[in-house]
C-alpha cells in the first residue's frame, strides 16, 4: 500500500498543501520548524487517530488565525490495483467527521484500517526509557491497526472508567452505601467486559510480536543481546500498585478473555475498600505495563543509549512485519521522522538496508546528507509551509 496524494487544509502551519507522492522513498528536507514533520504527522493521524507529538487533536488545527476552527486531511491511497479517497475533518467545536470515497461515515474512527502506518521518531526512546503509559500507547496503537474495532473497545473502556471514577469520588466524599454501591457493581461489570477484552488482546498481540522483535533487533544491533517483551498486569497477584508504576506487578501470559474476566472480578472485589478510600480505579488495563528486557535485564535503566535506540527501532520494524502479515493492506507506510541525525553511521546503514524495500517510505531530515544515499529517491524541499520538488 502507498499514498498517491496528500492534501491538507489548515493543518498545523499549512493553509493548503498538495503533495503528489510516489511508491518507494519520499524524502522531505528543510530546516527545523518549517513543516516537514507536519506532513507525515497528518498521514499518521489519519491512519491511527493519534499523533506522535501531542495528545488530542486540537493542536493540529491551524492556530495562527483564531477564526479557523477546522482542519482537513485528505489522502488518495492505493493498494491491490484500487484507489481509496479518505478524508478526515478535525473540528474545534463539533465532532470530527470522516469520508470514505466521498461518502460520509457514521464515526470518525470508521476511517481506521484503510491506511496503516508505522512511525519511528526520536520520541520512540520514551517507549524504552520512560513511563508505562508510553508502552501502553505503543501496543494499543498497534492493536487498533491490526484490529480497528478495538478503537471502539478503548473508547467504551475509557468512558466506563471515567464514570466509575466519578462514582468512587462521590462515594468517598459522601460516605455513600447501599444504592450507590449497587450502582458501582453495575459499572464493575462494564469495566470487566471491556477491560478483559483489552488485556487478552494485548497479551495475544505480544505473543505474536515477540519472535518478530528478536529478528528485528538482531538485524540492527551491534551486540548479540536477546530482546524480550512481556506484560505485567494489575490483575495478577496480591499487590496493588498505588500509582502508574509496574514494579510491584506480576506477569500475565497466555490467557483467554474468560480467564481475564474471572481474574478481573476477583481483583475488583479484593480492592473495593481501597478504591473507595482513594476515589480511583486501581486495577485494569490502564495500570498495566509492557516489560522490555535485554539479556534478562530491564531495558529501562540498564540499556545504553545505543541499545535503547536499537530496541525502539526493533519494536517498529517488528510492527511493520506484523502488519504486513496480518492486515489486508500489505506493507504499512513507513515514516522515519528526523531519526537519521540521531543514529550512528552503522545503525543508519543497517536501517536503510532493512527498510529500502518497503512499498513506501516517508522520511524527514533537516540535512539530506544525514540520510543514506539509497534512501534519497524522491526529494521534496519544505520551507515555511511550502512544499516544492527538490533537486
Amino acid at each position: 500500500m502507498f499514498i498517491k496524494h496528500l492534501s491538507l487544509a489548515n493543518f498545523r502551519n499549512y493553509e493548503n498543501a498538495e503533495v503528489a507522492l510516489e511508491p518507494g522513498v519520499n524524502l522531505f528536507v528543510g530546516p527545523n520548524g518549517q513543516g516537514k514533520t507536519n506532513l507525515v504527522e497528518a498521514i499518521r493521524y489519519l491512519s491511527t487517530l493519534s499523533s506522535h507529538r501531542v495528545s488530542g487533536y486540537l493542536p493540529l488545527i491551524r492556530h495562527d488565525q483564531p477564526e479557523i476552527d477546522q482542519a482537513i486531511i485528505r489522502v488518495l491511497a492505493h493498494h491491490d490495483s484500487r484507489d481509496a479517497l479518505l478524508e478526515l475533518e478535525l473540528n474545534r467545536h463539533t465532532p470530527n467527521r470522516a469520508r470514505i470515497n466521498k461518502a460520509n461515515s457514521a464515526r470518525a474512527r470508521d476511517i481506521l484500517g484503510y491506511v496503516n502506518t508505522v512511525t519511528f521518531a526520536p520520541e520512540d526512546l520514551d517507549i524504552v526509557k520512560k513511563d508505562p503509559s508510553n508502552r501502553r500507547d505503543f501496543i494499543d496503537e498497534l492493536l487498533i491497526q491490526v484490529s480497528p474495532r478495538f478503537a471502539g473497545v478503548f473508547t467504551d473502556y475509557e468512558r466506563v472508567l471515567r464514570q466509575r471514577n466519578t462514582l468512587l469520588r462521590t462515594a468517598r466524599q459522601t460516605g455513600a452505601k447501599g444504592t450507590s454501591l449497587s450502582t458501582l457493581d453495575a459499572w464493575d461489570e462494564n469495566l470487566v467486559k471491556f477491560g478483559s477484552e483489552i488485556v487478552a488482546a494485548r497479551v495475544a498481540l505480544i505473543e505474536r510480536l515477540r519472535p518478530l522483535l528478536t529478528e528485528a533487533y538482531q538485524a540492527i544491533a551491534i551486540a548479540n543481546n536477546e530482546p524480550r517483551i512481556l506484560m505485567k498486569s494489575s490483575l495478577m497477584g496480591a499487590t496493588i500498585s498505588e500509582d502508574d508504576d509496574a514494579e510491584a506487578l506480576e506477569y500475565i501470559d497466555d490467557v483467554s478473555v474468560a480467564e481475564v474476566e474471572a481474574l478481573y472480578r476477583g481483583k475488583l472485589q479484593s480492592v473495593r475498600s481501597k478504591e473507595l478510600e482513594r476515589g480511583i480505579t486501581m486495577v485494569g488495563p490502564h495500570r498495566d505495563d509492557l516489560v522490555l528486557l535485554l539479556s534478562q535485564l530491564p531495558a529501562k535503566g540498564y540499556a545504553s543509549h545505543g541499545e535503547s535506540w536499537s530496541f525502539a527501532l526493533a519494536l517498529r520494524l517488528a510492527s511493520i512485519n506484523l502488519l504486513r502479515a496480518e492486515t489486508r493492506s500489505g506493507d504499512p507506510v513507513l515514516i522515519l521522522d528526523d531519526v537519521f541525525a540521531e543514529l550512528d553511521a552503522g545503525r543508519r546503514s543497517r536501517l536503510a538496508e532493512l527498510v529500502s524495500t518497503n512499498e513506501q517510505v516517508l522520511i524527514t531530515a533537516a540535512v539530506g546528507e544525514d540520510v543514506p544515499s539509497e534512501l534519497r529517491a524522491r526529494v521534496f524541499n519544505v520551507k515555511a509551509g511550502v512544499v516544492s520538488d527538490g533537486e
